[in-house]
């Protein structure tokens, strides 16, 4: 038994103007489902949704998980850093060199992404949001293969990446050195157990293969909060 990534979602200040922003940068459409909230749904194989929930609590340090949207021209490139820009993105510096092709930008609640270079061979075979670009030792990327059912697609000197056999981004983890974590994280996921499956055989089966759960005192609600072995943040929901 595995469950589905049903989407990945971002606390945010403004939701709504969250939303708008990464809607026109990939194009997507808000759901219908009261379920979801204010979320886009793909229009492509991505596979999963993105949902925006509101917080008041200010980002705090380098987000572990990133956006690295593809390119497929240095003119598809240009094209992409400019509607971001006219949408409200801007351009950061965390560190990266001139040489190394890709453009580093923040969205208009200061939520880091990349677009990248033409010809990045590793993002090839992927559509326009290439890969979730995550900070994470070998042993998370292990714990996701078996809890999403995905096959590892590259695990060489502590670097793992995952894709799903539907297609979609490839999620990636880069290994040591971690970055440390400064509180709770400003994007998770959310799974799903599959149809038919049971939220607390789900919990259960992750706990097996090394997750957590967590108190972040959420209360009473449907959902179950958890950690994956990296301490990072994620949540169950009931069956859909």
């Amino acid at each position: 038994m595995t469950c589905d990534l049903h989407a990945l979602c971002f606390d945010a200040h403004d939701p709504v103007r969250l939303a708008r922003f990464w809607a026109g940068v990939l194009g997507w459409e808000t759901t219908g489902d009261p379920r979801d909230g204010v979320a886009l749904l793909p229009d492509d194989d991505t596979g999963f949704r993105l949902r925006f929930l509101p917080t008041r609590e200010q980002k705090s340090g380098q987000n572990p998980v990133h956006f690295d949207l593809k390119s497929t021209s240095p003119e598809e490139q240009r094209e992409t850093v400019a509607r971001a820009l006219g949408l409200g993105a801007r351009h950061i510096d965390i560190g990266q060199r001139p040489e190394e092709g890709h453009v580093v930008l923040a969205d208009p609640e200061g939520n880091e992404f990349c677009v990248s270079e033409a010809g990045n061979r590793f993002l090839a075979e992927c559509g326009f949001i290439g890969a979730l670009a995550c900070d994470g030792s070998q042993k998370v990327g292990y714990f996701w293969s078996e809890a999403l059912g995905w096959p590892l697609v590259w695990d060489q000197d502590e670097e793992t990446a995952i894709r799903s056999p539907h297609g979609g981004p490839k999620i990636t983890w880069g290994g040591p050195p971690l970055m440390p974590k400064t509180g709770k994280d400003r994007l998770h996921f959310d799974l799903a157990p599959s149809p038919g499956g049971d939220q607390q055989a789900e919990v259960d089966r992750l706990i097996s293969l090394g997750a957590t759960r967590l108190d972040i005192g959420q209360g009473e609600v449907g959902w179950v909060v958890m950690a994956d072995p990296d301490g990072h943040e994620f949540c169950v929901l009931p069956p859909r």
